[in-house]
């Protein structure tokens, strides 16, 4: 089993840190539908953070938020590259929890991963080839605004045994498109997405921070 979708809550007047734990089975969920170690073990796929772990680190509960952040129903299979890509998936995560931060700004991020009929079976398990985000913000003026992200993991996807090179592509799309994607409904947050207004189906790509709309 694998997630479906996350939701964490971040306050960026209070984020702090912990260090990290031993990944575990979710006590809630029986053992049997989670994805252990055996998927991870003498290969070079990750156990990607949906939630990352940073993000609920903030608060009293702040030690057991990076703790419940290590259950295996938080992580899905990612590629070494892929995960910790500083231009990919690791670099939008940099980006968008240092921009909570250094404007004190408080946030919603959704994720999950992109589900086809058609993802490869490896070690029993279909290997999601697309992982989203959707990140909501208040702003300065009590205003929303909701942006969607989409990373590919899709060239890696012939040898997840292989350490293999490429280059990496991140799209910043309208929420609605992830709607389609995932079959979610994020509600009225579609109205609060920048790119509703610009004329486009296919996508944002970006490159650098300076490409990102917030």
């Amino acid at each position: 089993m694998l997630a479906y979708y996350t939701v964490v809550n971040i306050d960026g007047n209070e984020l702090r840190d912990h260090e990290r734990v031993s990944w575990r089975f979710d006590p809630r969920i029986d053992q049997r539908y989670q994805c252990g170690n055996e998927l991870y073990k003498d290969n070079n796929i990750d156990r990607g953070h949906l939630v990352r772990r940073r993000d609920p680190i903030w608060g009293n509960d702040s030690h057991q938020a990076n703790e419940d952040t290590f259950h295996f129903d938080n992580c899905s299979p990612q590629h070494k590259n892929f995960n910790q890509g500083k231009d990919l998936w690791l670099g939008l995560e940099d980006y968008l929890l240092n921009h909570v931060r250094n404007n004190k700004r408080e946030a919603s991020v959704f994720t999950g991963p992109v589900f086809r009929e058609n993802d490869i079976v490896y070690r029993g398990v279909k290997i999601p080839e697309e992982f989203w985000k959707v990140v909501v913000v208040v702003k300065d003026d009590g205003e929303l605004s909701a942006t969607a992200y989409l990373v590919s993991q899709k060239q890696f996807m012939n040898d997840l045994e292989a350490d293999v090179p490429g280059a990496f592509k991140t799209f910043q799309l309208k929420v609605s498109l992830i709607e389609g994607l995932t079959g979610l409904d994020f509600g009225n947050l579609r109205n609060h997405d920048p790119l509703e207004r610009v004329e486009s189906t296919i996508g944002h790509l970006i490159e650098n921070e300076q490409d990102i709309y917030l």
